[in-house]
């Protein structure tokens, strides 16, 4: 992986939560790859997906209550990283329209999904 001197700073990322069945891993496991292909495609420099493992449960708030997750789901945390916004915007268009995401059953209830865009405002480190 290149040095992040290399790659230079990250200008745009995106972040989502989902609420998945534990018995849809596998399911979902598939849909992230196929889509973290088309996402590198489309012109994002990485993504990353998360299956929650040490998800406490707060208080007062906490990603179980945001996303509404039920007993026996877990939440997944992702993030894609781009090079600018314009690339962002160009590249979830892209995505929506591509082939190999039509028709698809999504293993998971997309009304209990949040997602945002984010200008960075602190990157440090390596990874």
């Amino acid at each position: 992986m290149p040095d992040r001197k290399e790659q230079g700073p990250m200008a745009y990322l995106d972040g989502y939560v989902i609420p998945v069945p534990e018995a849809e891993k596998d399911a979902y496991r598939a849909l992230a790859d196929d889509a973290a292909a088309l996402f590198l495609r489309f012109g994002a420099v990485r993504v990353l997906e998360g299956w929650g493992e040490d998800v406490p449960h707060g208080t007062a708030t906490d990603f179980y209550r945001a996303t509404l997750a039920e007993a026996g789901e877990a939440v997944v945390f992702a993030w894609v990283l781009w090079p600018d916004k314009a690339t962002r915007d160009a590249g979830w268009g892209k995505l929506m329209e591509a082939p190999e995401m039509q028709g698809r059953t999504m293993p998971f209830d997309g009304k209990r999904m949040f997602w945002g865009g984010f200008e960075p405002i602190v990157d440090r480190g390596d990874g």
